[in-house]
């Protein structure tokens, strides 16, 4: 990727950080180490085929979907909980947002992180801030949470869900949760056709691997924010101990080896190799649940115009820097806007 097509925004300080992790959650890594480090090197010949098949398989699927109202303390605001049938055999929920006027100007796809997603989440809009009444919201709930719940997927527990079809490339649950976010972007734009050049998507961690997965495949998005992502470079996530799904991943491939073979399959790193649309992008130098090297790798494999963030740490708290998130959510969301309009 040219240099001058990548940006620096914002920067936090490296520490260090106080912590009772029994690792490094910087993973003996620096801020240049990490900017210098390139995607996998096991990228399966037919990655390009596997990931095009699938989104050819969501995309001959009919459209069905279901709205109910619910309510929403803002009367600018229309509120829904959506039913829909996607790749899988199906049927997965998400809520959703619109201008109560019909005047929406752009629309968002917002994917979450790995603990599901309950109900609606201010905090994670993306441009964040409830002012945004123009912004048209779709929030995919990923099947095995909340209000998607599947046969045979455990339900609203991540360090199960991550196992779930990891033997086989084609049952990885991780394929239905990429299709989910295609699926709910064609329920906006049908709702809203008006919007189909001003559609972007958001997501951090979960969200932020699934988004580096799925915007490859998909011409409906025209820019994106990317935060802290996770299932980047997962020959490095093999070897790196940390916190929470990751970790039940890794301690999966200690006894079964034969799955790095599956997950050549989700590298976000690998796949970011393929984004060519403008992305704005946080990782983080320190952080116990996704190790900074796959965040970064992702970050540095993105192949077009990149904002990127570099916070101290994620998954992690400190009040020194309690402010670096919100700057970066408001940073990114003027960036989605500006990517919209220039369209």
């Amino acid at each position: 990727m040219p240099a001058l097509r990548r940006s620096i925004v914002q920067e936090g300080r490296s520490g260090p950080w106080p912590h009772t992790f029994p690792f490094d959650p910087t993973y003996g890594r620096t801020r240049d180490d990490l900017l210098a480090l390139p995607p996998p090197e096991d990228e399966p010949a037919d990655f390009d085929a596997f990931w095009r098949a699938t989104y050819a398989e969501n995309e001959a699927l009919p459209l069905r979907y279901s709205l109910h109202a619910v309510p929403y303390p803002d009367p600018a605001v229309t509120a829904y909980r959506v039913t829909f049938d996607c790749w899988g055999q199906a049927h997965s929920g998400a809520w959703l947002l619109e201008p109560s006027h019909g005047g929406a100007s752009l629309g968002c796809v917002i994917g979450h992180g790995y603990g599901g997603r309950e109900d609606f989440q201010p905090g994670d809009w993306c441009l964040n801030s409830a002012s945004d009444r123009d912004v048209a919201r779709i929030f995919p709930v990923a099947r095995g949470f909340h209000i998607s719940p599947h046969d045979g997927i455990p339900h609203n527990d991540a360090g199960r869900h991550v196992l779930h079809g990891i033997e086989h490339r084609d049952t990885y649950v991780l394929r239905g949760c990429v299709a989910e976010q295609w699926t709910c972007s064609r329920i906006l734009l049908e709702r809203h056709p008006h919007l189909a050049n001003r559609l972007v998507y958001a997501g951090g961690s979960f969200g932020g691997g699934i988004g580096a997965l799925m915007l490859p495949w998909c011409d409906r998005f025209v820019g994106a924010k990317l935060g802290v992502p996770t299932f980047g470079h997962h020959p490095i996530r093999l070897r790196s101990p940390c916190q929470g799904s990751g970790e039940r991943v890794r301690q999966y491939a200690a006894s079964h080896p034969e799955v790095s073979e599956v997950l050549a399959y989700y590298d976000a790193a690998t796949s970011a190799r393929r984004i060519r649309i403008p992305i704005a992008v946080s990782a983080a130098l320190f952080d116990p649940g996704v190790p900074p090297p796959g965040q970064f790798a992702v970050a540095n494999a993105l192949a077009g115009e990149v904002q990127l963030t570099i916070l101290s740490h994620g998954h992690f708290q400190h009040p020194e820097t309690a402010s670096e998130g919100p700057r970066h959510e408001l940073a990114a969301g003027r960036f989605l806007r500006r990517v919209a309009e220039s369209v």
